[in-house]
Protein backbone atom coordinates (compact mmCIF):
# COMPACT_ATOMS: atom_id res chain seq x y z
CA UNK A 1 0.00 0.00 0.00
CA UNK A 2 1.51 3.51 -0.78
CA UNK A 3 1.03 5.36 2.41
CA UNK A 4 1.22 8.75 3.25
CA UNK A 5 0.75 10.16 -0.59
CA UNK A 6 -1.40 12.05 -2.15
CA UNK A 7 -2.30 12.78 -5.65
CA UNK A 8 -3.58 15.84 -7.73
CA UNK A 9 -5.12 15.94 -11.16
CA UNK A 10 -5.68 18.89 -13.24
CA UNK A 11 -8.59 18.25 -15.31
CA UNK A 12 -10.75 15.72 -15.30
CA UNK A 13 -10.85 14.06 -18.63
CA UNK A 14 -10.57 10.17 -19.43
CA UNK A 15 -6.59 10.30 -19.23
CA UNK A 16 -6.99 11.69 -15.35
CA UNK A 17 -9.60 9.41 -14.42
CA UNK A 18 -7.45 6.72 -16.12
CA UNK A 19 -4.56 8.11 -14.24
CA UNK A 20 -6.37 7.41 -11.49
CA UNK A 21 -7.60 4.18 -11.98
CA UNK A 22 -4.19 3.15 -12.04
CA UNK A 23 -2.71 4.43 -9.25
CA UNK A 24 -5.69 2.50 -7.38
CA UNK A 25 -5.56 -0.80 -9.03
CA UNK A 26 -2.10 -1.25 -9.74
CA UNK A 27 -0.10 2.04 -7.41
CA UNK A 28 -1.99 0.45 -4.47
CA UNK A 29 -3.04 3.78 -3.53
CA UNK A 30 -6.21 4.85 -1.19
CA UNK A 31 -8.77 6.39 -3.52
CA UNK A 32 -9.19 8.95 -0.30
CA UNK A 33 -6.09 10.75 -1.36
CA UNK A 34 -6.55 11.26 -5.19
CA UNK A 35 -8.54 14.61 -6.04
CA UNK A 36 -9.50 15.10 -9.65
CA UNK A 37 -10.00 19.11 -10.16
CA UNK A 38 -12.07 20.28 -12.97
CA UNK A 39 -12.98 23.59 -14.34
CA UNK A 40 -16.46 22.16 -16.07
CA UNK A 41 -19.57 20.87 -13.99
CA UNK A 42 -18.80 16.98 -15.82
CA UNK A 43 -16.04 14.79 -15.48
CA UNK A 44 -14.80 13.44 -18.98
CA UNK A 45 -13.30 15.83 -21.49
CA UNK A 46 -13.35 15.31 -25.21
CA UNK A 47 -15.67 12.47 -24.26
CA UNK A 48 -19.10 14.07 -23.94
CA UNK A 49 -22.89 13.24 -24.30
CA UNK A 50 -26.04 15.01 -23.30
CA UNK A 51 -28.90 16.02 -23.67
CA UNK A 52 -33.00 15.09 -24.19
CA UNK A 53 -35.70 14.48 -26.78
CA UNK A 54 -36.76 17.46 -25.96
CA UNK A 55 -33.71 19.97 -26.59
CA UNK A 56 -32.11 17.58 -28.71
CA UNK A 57 -29.20 15.65 -27.84
CA UNK A 58 -25.38 16.81 -28.25
CA UNK A 59 -21.79 15.47 -28.73
CA UNK A 60 -18.99 17.08 -29.84
CA UNK A 61 -17.54 13.41 -31.28
CA UNK A 62 -16.97 9.64 -31.07
CA UNK A 63 -13.54 8.30 -30.94
CA UNK A 64 -12.49 5.00 -32.98
CA UNK A 65 -12.43 2.31 -31.06
CA UNK A 66 -10.19 -1.19 -32.07
CA UNK A 67 -9.96 -4.43 -30.31
CA UNK A 68 -6.68 -5.14 -32.35
CA UNK A 69 -5.13 -1.86 -31.05
CA UNK A 70 -5.81 0.12 -27.60
CA UNK A 71 -3.98 -1.79 -25.41
CA UNK A 72 -3.87 0.19 -22.71
CA UNK A 73 -7.65 1.68 -22.67
CA UNK A 74 -8.73 -2.20 -22.80
CA UNK A 75 -6.53 -2.88 -19.90
CA UNK A 76 -7.71 -0.43 -17.68
CA UNK A 77 -11.67 -1.29 -18.93
CA UNK A 78 -11.37 -5.14 -17.78
CA UNK A 79 -10.86 -3.86 -14.58
CA UNK A 80 -14.25 -1.61 -14.67
CA UNK A 81 -17.87 -2.51 -14.21
CA UNK A 82 -20.54 -1.78 -16.93
CA UNK A 83 -23.30 -0.02 -15.27
CA UNK A 84 -25.75 -1.72 -17.80
CA UNK A 85 -24.85 -5.76 -18.13
CA UNK A 86 -24.84 -7.49 -14.61
CA UNK A 87 -20.98 -9.01 -13.95
CA UNK A 88 -19.60 -7.94 -16.87
CA UNK A 89 -17.25 -5.48 -17.29
CA UNK A 90 -17.27 -2.78 -19.83
CA UNK A 91 -14.55 -4.62 -21.76
CA UNK A 92 -16.62 -7.24 -21.83
CA UNK A 93 -19.72 -5.38 -22.71
CA UNK A 94 -18.28 -3.90 -25.45
CA UNK A 95 -17.47 -7.36 -26.97
CA UNK A 96 -20.66 -8.85 -26.46
CA UNK A 97 -22.51 -5.87 -28.23
CA UNK A 98 -19.85 -6.10 -31.30
CA UNK A 99 -20.62 -9.94 -31.88
CA UNK A 100 -24.28 -8.87 -32.60
CA UNK A 101 -23.67 -5.35 -34.45
CA UNK A 102 -20.40 -5.93 -36.84
CA UNK A 103 -19.29 -3.34 -38.62
CA UNK A 104 -19.56 -3.77 -42.33
CA UNK A 105 -20.46 -0.58 -44.50
CA UNK A 106 -22.00 -0.51 -47.93
CA UNK A 107 -21.88 3.26 -48.52
CA UNK A 108 -18.29 4.52 -47.64
CA UNK A 109 -18.39 6.67 -50.04
CA UNK A 110 -21.16 8.32 -51.68
CA UNK A 111 -20.40 10.80 -55.19
CA UNK A 112 -21.98 14.12 -56.17
CA UNK A 113 -24.91 11.87 -58.36
CA UNK A 114 -25.86 10.66 -54.77
CA UNK A 115 -24.20 6.97 -56.38
CA UNK A 116 -22.02 4.74 -53.81
CA UNK A 117 -18.89 5.82 -55.37
CA UNK A 118 -16.35 2.34 -55.91
CA UNK A 119 -13.92 1.54 -53.27
CA UNK A 120 -12.65 -1.65 -53.71
CA UNK A 121 -9.96 -0.04 -55.48
CA UNK A 122 -7.87 2.45 -53.39
CA UNK A 123 -7.26 4.52 -56.30
CA UNK A 124 -3.27 4.76 -56.32
CA UNK A 125 -0.73 5.16 -59.05
CA UNK A 126 2.82 4.19 -58.93
CA UNK A 127 3.75 7.58 -58.20
CA UNK A 128 1.43 7.28 -55.36
CA UNK A 129 2.43 3.78 -54.34
CA UNK A 130 6.13 4.92 -54.79
CA UNK A 131 5.56 8.31 -52.51
CA UNK A 132 3.21 6.67 -50.09
CA UNK A 133 5.74 3.82 -49.41
CA UNK A 134 8.99 6.52 -49.24
CA UNK A 135 6.76 7.82 -46.30
CA UNK A 136 6.13 5.36 -44.28
CA UNK A 137 9.50 3.77 -44.68
CA UNK A 138 10.87 7.65 -43.45
CA UNK A 139 12.26 8.07 -40.14
CA UNK A 140 10.72 10.42 -37.66
CA UNK A 141 13.91 12.86 -37.59
CA UNK A 142 13.54 13.05 -41.56
CA UNK A 143 9.70 14.29 -41.37
CA UNK A 144 9.96 16.34 -38.42
CA UNK A 145 8.25 19.06 -39.24
CA UNK A 146 6.70 18.63 -42.49
CA UNK A 147 3.70 18.53 -43.81
CA UNK A 148 1.76 15.30 -45.59
CA UNK A 149 1.77 17.75 -48.68
CA UNK A 150 5.65 17.81 -48.36
CA UNK A 151 5.42 13.92 -49.38
CA UNK A 152 2.49 13.35 -51.30
CA UNK A 153 1.65 14.53 -54.54
CA UNK A 154 -1.45 16.49 -55.38
CA UNK A 155 -3.39 13.43 -57.15
CA UNK A 156 -3.13 11.53 -54.32
CA UNK A 157 -5.31 13.48 -52.31
CA UNK A 158 -8.57 12.64 -55.13
CA UNK A 159 -7.66 8.79 -54.03
CA UNK A 160 -10.84 6.37 -53.04
CA UNK A 161 -7.82 5.97 -50.07
CA UNK A 162 -7.14 9.39 -49.13
CA UNK A 163 -11.27 10.54 -48.92
CA UNK A 164 -12.15 7.19 -46.96
CA UNK A 165 -8.73 7.30 -44.55
CA UNK A 166 -9.08 11.15 -44.02
CA UNK A 167 -12.64 11.25 -43.09
CA UNK A 168 -11.67 8.36 -40.67
CA UNK A 169 -9.26 9.92 -38.82
CA UNK A 170 -10.20 13.33 -39.55
CA UNK A 171 -6.46 14.10 -41.36
CA UNK A 172 -5.74 16.88 -43.55
CA UNK A 173 -3.34 17.58 -46.31
CA UNK A 174 -1.26 19.56 -44.31
CA UNK A 175 -1.30 17.96 -40.95
CA UNK A 176 2.02 16.07 -39.73
CA UNK A 177 3.53 13.94 -41.71
CA UNK A 178 5.27 12.18 -38.55
CA UNK A 179 1.57 11.88 -37.46
CA UNK A 180 0.22 10.33 -41.08
CA UNK A 181 3.12 7.94 -41.06
CA UNK A 182 2.65 6.59 -37.19
CA UNK A 183 -0.84 6.00 -38.57
CA UNK A 184 -0.15 3.91 -41.59
CA UNK A 185 2.02 1.66 -39.23
CA UNK A 186 -0.43 1.49 -36.06
CA UNK A 187 -3.75 0.83 -37.96
CA UNK A 188 -2.13 -1.09 -41.01
CA UNK A 189 -5.25 -3.71 -40.50
CA UNK A 190 -7.59 -0.62 -40.83
CA UNK A 191 -5.69 -0.35 -44.16
CA UNK A 192 -6.74 -3.77 -45.74
CA UNK A 193 -10.69 -3.06 -44.31
CA UNK A 194 -10.81 0.53 -44.96
CA UNK A 195 -13.80 0.43 -47.27
CA UNK A 196 -16.06 -1.48 -44.60
CA UNK A 197 -14.48 -0.07 -41.18
CA UNK A 198 -14.62 -4.11 -40.52
CA UNK A 199 -11.94 -3.18 -37.52
CA UNK A 200 -14.64 -0.18 -36.30
CA UNK A 201 -15.67 -1.14 -32.35
CA UNK A 202 -18.50 0.62 -30.80
CA UNK A 203 -19.62 0.95 -27.17
CA UNK A 204 -23.47 -0.03 -26.72
CA UNK A 205 -24.58 3.24 -25.96
CA UNK A 206 -22.32 6.80 -26.52
CA UNK A 207 -19.03 7.30 -24.97
CA UNK A 208 -19.84 9.04 -22.22
CA UNK A 209 -22.27 6.45 -20.85
CA UNK A 210 -20.23 3.88 -21.92
CA UNK A 211 -16.89 4.69 -20.87
CA UNK A 212 -16.69 7.80 -18.57
CA UNK A 213 -19.68 7.24 -16.47
CA UNK A 214 -18.80 3.44 -15.13
CA UNK A 215 -15.26 4.70 -14.55
CA UNK A 216 -16.38 7.76 -13.23
CA UNK A 217 -18.96 5.79 -11.04
CA UNK A 218 -16.41 3.13 -9.76
CA UNK A 219 -13.76 6.12 -8.85
CA UNK A 220 -16.40 7.64 -6.59
CA UNK A 221 -17.17 4.23 -4.98
CA UNK A 222 -12.97 3.65 -4.42
CA UNK A 223 -13.03 7.39 -2.50
CA UNK A 224 -11.68 9.43 -5.02
CA UNK A 225 -13.03 12.94 -4.73
CA UNK A 226 -13.99 15.21 -7.86
CA UNK A 227 -13.80 18.51 -6.99
CA UNK A 228 -15.74 20.68 -9.85
CA UNK A 229 -16.25 24.18 -10.81
CA UNK A 230 -12.54 24.33 -10.41
CA UNK A 231 -10.09 26.22 -12.68
CA UNK A 232 -6.33 25.74 -11.76
CA UNK A 233 -4.50 28.66 -12.36
CA UNK A 234 -1.04 28.01 -11.56
CA UNK A 235 1.17 25.68 -10.05
CA UNK A 236 3.70 26.88 -7.77
CA UNK A 237 7.27 25.21 -7.96
CA UNK A 238 10.51 24.94 -6.77
CA UNK A 239 13.99 23.29 -7.71
CA UNK A 240 15.34 20.84 -5.22
CA UNK A 241 18.69 19.16 -6.98
CA UNK A 242 18.01 20.32 -9.90
CA UNK A 243 14.37 18.95 -10.26
CA UNK A 244 11.38 20.80 -10.41
CA UNK A 245 9.25 20.51 -7.74
CA UNK A 246 5.13 21.46 -7.56
CA UNK A 247 5.03 22.66 -3.93
CA UNK A 248 0.91 24.16 -4.29
CA UNK A 249 -1.92 24.21 -6.63
CA UNK A 250 -3.21 28.31 -6.82
CA UNK A 251 -7.58 27.39 -8.27
CA UNK A 252 -10.18 29.03 -8.21
CA UNK A 253 -13.02 26.85 -7.10
CA UNK A 254 -16.48 28.57 -7.48
CA UNK A 255 -15.39 31.50 -8.62
CA UNK A 256 -13.33 31.78 -4.96
CA UNK A 257 -9.19 31.94 -4.77
CA UNK A 258 -7.84 28.76 -3.31
CA UNK A 259 -4.35 26.97 -2.80
CA UNK A 260 -3.38 23.24 -2.34
CA UNK A 261 -0.28 22.63 -0.22
CA UNK A 262 1.36 19.89 -2.29
CA UNK A 263 3.40 18.29 0.53
CA UNK A 264 6.82 16.34 -0.30
CA UNK A 265 5.90 12.62 -1.38
CA UNK A 266 2.75 13.83 -3.41
CA UNK A 267 2.15 13.90 -6.74
CA UNK A 268 0.58 16.04 -9.34
CA UNK A 269 -0.72 15.08 -13.37
CA UNK A 270 -1.81 17.57 -15.68
CA UNK A 271 -3.92 17.42 -18.59
CA UNK A 272 -2.07 20.55 -20.80
CA UNK A 273 -4.28 21.32 -23.54
CA UNK A 274 -7.19 20.50 -24.88
CA UNK A 275 -8.32 19.91 -28.38
CA UNK A 276 -12.11 20.55 -27.71
CA UNK A 277 -10.94 24.03 -25.67
CA UNK A 278 -13.44 27.07 -26.48
CA UNK A 279 -16.07 24.61 -28.68
CA UNK A 280 -19.14 26.37 -29.16
CA UNK A 281 -22.96 24.84 -29.26
CA UNK A 282 -25.30 26.51 -31.96
CA UNK A 283 -29.20 25.49 -32.42
CA UNK A 284 -31.33 25.25 -35.27
CA UNK A 285 -31.32 29.04 -34.99
CA UNK A 286 -27.71 30.19 -34.39
CA UNK A 287 -24.47 29.13 -36.06
CA UNK A 288 -21.85 28.36 -33.13
CA UNK A 289 -19.93 31.32 -31.62
CA UNK A 290 -16.69 31.62 -33.03
CA UNK A 291 -14.22 31.44 -29.91
CA UNK A 292 -10.63 31.38 -29.59
CA UNK A 293 -7.83 30.42 -26.73
CA UNK A 294 -8.37 33.94 -25.54
CA UNK A 295 -12.39 32.89 -24.69
CA UNK A 296 -11.61 30.13 -22.32
CA UNK A 297 -8.47 30.16 -21.11
CA UNK A 298 -7.78 26.42 -21.18
CA UNK A 299 -3.98 26.42 -22.65
CA UNK A 300 -2.86 28.99 -20.11
CA UNK A 301 -1.22 26.99 -17.62
CA UNK A 302 0.75 25.18 -20.13
CA UNK A 303 1.96 28.37 -21.81
CA UNK A 304 2.68 29.54 -18.04
CA UNK A 305 4.52 25.89 -17.48
CA UNK A 306 6.20 26.15 -20.64
CA UNK A 307 7.73 29.73 -20.46
CA UNK A 308 11.27 29.18 -20.58
CA UNK A 309 11.43 25.28 -20.02
CA UNK A 310 12.23 23.38 -23.06
CA UNK A 311 11.63 20.38 -21.86
CA UNK A 312 7.77 20.94 -21.03
CA UNK A 313 7.10 21.40 -24.52
CA UNK A 314 6.02 24.19 -27.30
CA UNK A 315 1.97 24.43 -27.03
CA UNK A 316 2.23 27.57 -29.39
CA UNK A 317 2.84 25.10 -32.31
CA UNK A 318 -0.38 22.97 -31.57
CA UNK A 319 -2.29 26.38 -30.64
CA UNK A 320 -2.31 29.20 -33.11
CA UNK A 321 -3.76 28.63 -35.88
CA UNK A 322 -7.39 27.93 -35.61
CA UNK A 323 -8.06 28.02 -39.67
CA UNK A 324 -5.63 24.54 -39.58
CA UNK A 325 -6.98 22.48 -36.78
CA UNK A 326 -10.88 23.24 -36.71
CA UNK A 327 -13.75 21.40 -38.03
CA UNK A 328 -17.99 21.42 -37.21
CA UNK A 329 -19.50 18.38 -35.78
CA UNK A 330 -23.10 18.17 -35.72
CA UNK A 331 -25.81 16.03 -33.45
CA UNK A 332 -29.40 15.28 -34.94
CA UNK A 333 -31.94 14.28 -32.96
CA UNK A 334 -34.86 12.87 -35.00
CA UNK A 335 -38.58 12.58 -34.02
CA UNK A 336 -39.68 10.05 -37.09
CA UNK A 337 -38.33 7.23 -38.50
CA UNK A 338 -38.45 8.95 -42.00
CA UNK A 339 -34.28 9.47 -42.36
CA UNK A 340 -33.01 6.41 -40.61
CA UNK A 341 -35.76 4.36 -42.90
CA UNK A 342 -34.14 6.19 -46.15
CA UNK A 343 -30.73 5.70 -44.57
CA UNK A 344 -31.13 1.77 -44.88
CA UNK A 345 -33.06 1.37 -47.75
CA UNK A 346 -30.25 3.68 -49.76
CA UNK A 347 -26.56 2.50 -47.96
CA UNK A 348 -28.03 -1.63 -47.37
CA UNK A 349 -27.28 -1.09 -43.90
CA UNK A 350 -28.61 -1.27 -40.57
CA UNK A 351 -27.92 1.20 -38.00
CA UNK A 352 -25.13 0.24 -36.24
CA UNK A 353 -23.63 -1.34 -39.01
CA UNK A 354 -22.32 1.16 -41.86
CA UNK A 355 -19.89 3.56 -39.74
CA UNK A 356 -19.17 6.82 -41.91
CA UNK A 357 -21.33 7.60 -44.71
CA UNK A 358 -18.61 10.22 -46.47
CA UNK A 359 -20.12 12.82 -49.55
CA UNK A 360 -16.65 13.10 -50.91
CA UNK A 361 -18.08 16.06 -53.38
CA UNK A 362 -18.82 18.03 -50.64
CA UNK A 363 -17.41 21.59 -50.24
CA UNK A 364 -17.91 20.76 -47.01
CA UNK A 365 -16.56 17.12 -47.03
CA UNK A 366 -19.22 16.02 -44.80
CA UNK A 367 -19.84 12.73 -43.45
CA UNK A 368 -22.48 11.01 -41.14
CA UNK A 369 -22.81 8.09 -38.75
CA UNK A 370 -25.78 6.46 -37.69
CA UNK A 371 -25.21 4.57 -34.51
CA UNK A 372 -27.24 1.61 -32.96
CA UNK A 373 -30.02 2.99 -31.35
CA UNK A 374 -30.70 4.06 -28.54
CA UNK A 375 -27.69 5.82 -28.51
CA UNK A 376 -28.33 7.80 -25.07
CA UNK A 377 -29.68 5.60 -22.01
CA UNK A 378 -33.48 6.26 -21.45
CA UNK A 379 -33.94 7.34 -25.10
CA UNK A 380 -37.08 6.77 -26.12
CA UNK A 381 -37.85 3.79 -28.86
CA UNK A 382 -39.52 7.14 -31.69
CA UNK A 383 -36.25 9.07 -31.14
CA UNK A 384 -33.78 8.41 -33.34
CA UNK A 385 -29.95 10.32 -32.70
CA UNK A 386 -26.95 10.63 -35.29
CA UNK A 387 -24.55 12.68 -35.52
CA UNK A 388 -21.81 14.08 -38.59
CA UNK A 389 -19.08 16.25 -39.34
CA UNK A 390 -17.27 18.32 -41.93
CA UNK A 391 -14.21 19.04 -42.25
CA UNK A 392 -14.09 22.16 -44.36
CA UNK A 393 -17.04 24.53 -42.14
CA UNK A 394 -14.75 27.27 -44.27
CA UNK A 395 -16.36 26.48 -47.47
CA UNK A 396 -19.61 27.83 -48.97
CA UNK A 397 -22.41 24.74 -49.07
CA UNK A 398 -23.56 22.74 -52.28
CA UNK A 399 -26.90 23.38 -51.28
CA UNK A 400 -26.66 26.17 -48.82
CA UNK A 401 -25.22 29.69 -50.00
CA UNK A 402 -22.87 29.85 -47.20
CA UNK A 403 -20.22 28.88 -45.05
CA UNK A 404 -21.05 25.39 -42.56
CA UNK A 405 -19.63 27.70 -39.91
CA UNK A 406 -22.27 30.22 -40.32
CA UNK A 407 -25.18 27.39 -40.94
CA UNK A 408 -27.50 27.21 -37.98
CA UNK A 409 -28.35 23.40 -37.27
CA UNK A 410 -31.70 23.95 -40.09
CA UNK A 411 -29.45 24.89 -42.99
CA UNK A 412 -27.01 22.04 -42.28
CA UNK A 413 -30.09 19.46 -42.55
CA UNK A 414 -30.76 21.17 -45.65
CA UNK A 415 -26.81 20.49 -46.96
CA UNK A 416 -27.59 16.76 -45.46
CA UNK A 417 -30.63 16.03 -47.48
CA UNK A 418 -29.79 18.13 -49.94
CA UNK A 419 -26.14 15.84 -50.92
CA UNK A 420 -28.51 12.37 -50.47
CA UNK A 421 -31.98 13.96 -52.44
CA UNK A 422 -33.78 12.95 -49.42
CA UNK A 423 -37.21 15.33 -49.00
CA UNK A 424 -36.32 18.03 -46.23
CA UNK A 425 -39.94 16.64 -44.89
CA UNK A 426 -37.33 13.19 -43.69
CA UNK A 427 -35.95 15.08 -41.02
CA UNK A 428 -39.18 17.76 -40.31
CA UNK A 429 -39.20 18.42 -36.61
CA UNK A 430 -35.47 16.87 -35.92
CA UNK A 431 -33.37 18.94 -33.91
CA UNK A 432 -29.86 19.71 -34.96
CA UNK A 433 -26.84 21.17 -32.58
CA UNK A 434 -23.94 22.19 -34.53
CA UNK A 435 -20.40 22.68 -32.76
CA UNK A 436 -17.76 24.72 -33.82
CA UNK A 437 -14.14 23.00 -32.20
CA UNK A 438 -11.49 25.58 -33.24
CA UNK A 439 -9.06 23.26 -31.84
CA UNK A 440 -9.92 20.00 -32.36
CA UNK A 441 -7.05 18.45 -34.55
CA UNK A 442 -4.73 20.46 -33.13
CA UNK A 443 -2.65 17.79 -32.08
CA UNK A 444 -2.11 16.90 -35.48
CA UNK A 445 -0.40 20.23 -36.68
CA UNK A 446 3.33 19.52 -37.95
CA UNK A 447 5.84 19.52 -34.86
CA UNK A 448 9.43 17.98 -34.23
CA UNK A 449 11.32 16.38 -31.65
CA UNK A 450 10.84 18.39 -28.15
CA UNK A 451 7.51 20.09 -28.97
CA UNK A 452 5.56 17.66 -26.57
CA UNK A 453 6.97 16.99 -23.08
CA UNK A 454 7.59 12.82 -21.67
CA UNK A 455 4.46 11.75 -19.89
CA UNK A 456 7.33 12.24 -16.95
CA UNK A 457 10.18 14.95 -17.92
CA UNK A 458 13.52 13.88 -16.96
CA UNK A 459 13.88 16.76 -14.49
CA UNK A 460 10.19 17.04 -12.89
CA UNK A 461 9.78 14.94 -9.69
CA UNK A 462 6.09 15.48 -9.00
CA UNK A 463 4.87 16.61 -12.14
CA UNK A 464 3.55 14.68 -14.81
CA UNK A 465 1.76 15.49 -18.21
CA UNK A 466 -1.17 13.33 -19.30
CA UNK A 467 -2.73 14.40 -22.39
CA UNK A 468 -3.21 13.94 -26.00
CA UNK A 469 0.06 16.90 -25.71
CA UNK A 470 2.67 14.20 -24.92
CA UNK A 471 5.40 12.39 -26.78
CA UNK A 472 4.81 8.53 -26.58
CA UNK A 473 7.04 6.52 -29.31
CA UNK A 474 5.26 4.52 -31.59
CA UNK A 475 1.51 5.74 -30.81
CA UNK A 476 -0.85 7.98 -32.11
CA UNK A 477 -3.16 11.02 -30.83
CA UNK A 478 -6.84 11.73 -31.66
CA UNK A 479 -7.77 8.48 -29.81
CA UNK A 480 -8.92 6.99 -25.87
CA UNK A 481 -5.62 5.11 -25.99
CA UNK A 482 -3.28 8.04 -26.22
CA UNK A 483 -4.49 9.62 -23.35
CA UNK A 484 -4.84 6.21 -21.03
CA UNK A 485 -1.55 5.32 -22.49
CA UNK A 486 0.02 8.60 -21.53
CA UNK A 487 -1.63 7.88 -18.05
CA UNK A 488 -0.56 4.61 -17.45
CA UNK A 489 3.05 5.59 -18.46
CA UNK A 490 2.57 8.36 -16.13
CA UNK A 491 1.94 6.66 -13.18
CA UNK A 492 3.67 3.62 -13.39
CA UNK A 493 7.24 5.76 -13.64
CA UNK A 494 6.06 7.96 -10.33
CA UNK A 495 4.59 5.22 -8.25
CA UNK A 496 7.49 2.65 -9.55
CA UNK A 497 4.81 0.27 -10.33
CA UNK A 498 6.47 -3.13 -11.38
CA UNK A 499 4.38 -3.82 -14.19
CA UNK A 500 5.15 -3.44 -17.83
CA UNK A 501 2.70 -0.70 -19.78
CA UNK A 502 1.19 -3.25 -22.44
CA UNK A 503 3.28 -2.76 -25.67
CA UNK A 504 1.68 -1.24 -28.78
CA UNK A 505 0.96 -4.17 -31.17
CA UNK A 506 3.37 -4.95 -33.76
CA UNK A 507 0.56 -5.25 -36.38
CA UNK A 508 3.07 -3.15 -38.99
CA UNK A 509 5.32 -5.84 -38.66
CA UNK A 510 3.35 -8.64 -39.11
CA UNK A 511 4.37 -10.21 -43.06
CA UNK A 512 0.75 -11.42 -43.43
CA UNK A 513 -0.62 -7.96 -42.81
CA UNK A 514 1.86 -6.44 -45.12
CA UNK A 515 1.53 -8.41 -47.94
CA UNK A 516 -2.44 -8.26 -47.38
CA UNK A 517 -2.37 -4.30 -47.36
CA UNK A 518 0.61 -4.58 -50.51
CA UNK A 519 -2.31 -6.43 -52.52
CA UNK A 520 -4.53 -3.67 -51.71
CA UNK A 521 -2.47 -1.01 -52.28
CA UNK A 522 -1.68 -2.46 -55.90
CA UNK A 523 -5.14 -3.13 -56.84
Amino acid sequence: MTMNKKAYLVGGGIGSMAAAAFMIRDGKMQGSDITILEAAAVAGGSLDGCGNPEQGYSMRGGRMLTFDNYECTWDLFKSIPSLTAKNQSVLEETIEFNELHRSDSKARLVDRWRGKAPVTSMGFSMQDRAELLKLSNTDEDTLSNSRITDWLSPPFFETAFWYMWSTTFAFQPWHSAVEFKRYLHRFMLEFTRIETLGGVKRTIFNQYDSLVRPLHSWLLAEGVSFVMDCAVTDLEHKTVDGMFVVSAIRCRRQGVSEVIEVRPGDLVFFQNGSMTDASSLGSMTTAPAPLSKLDSGGWTLWEKLAQGRPEFGNPAVFNSCIAQSSWESFTVTAKNPAFFSGMKNFSGNEAGTGGLVTFKDSNWLMSVVLPHQPHFPGQPDDVQVFWGYALFPDRVGNFVAKPMAECNGEEILRELCGHLRFDRDSLAQAICIPCRMPYITSMFMPRTRGDRPLPVPQNSKNLAFISQFVEIADDVVFTVEYSVRAAQAAVYQLLRVDRPVPAVKPHDKSLAVQFEALIKALR
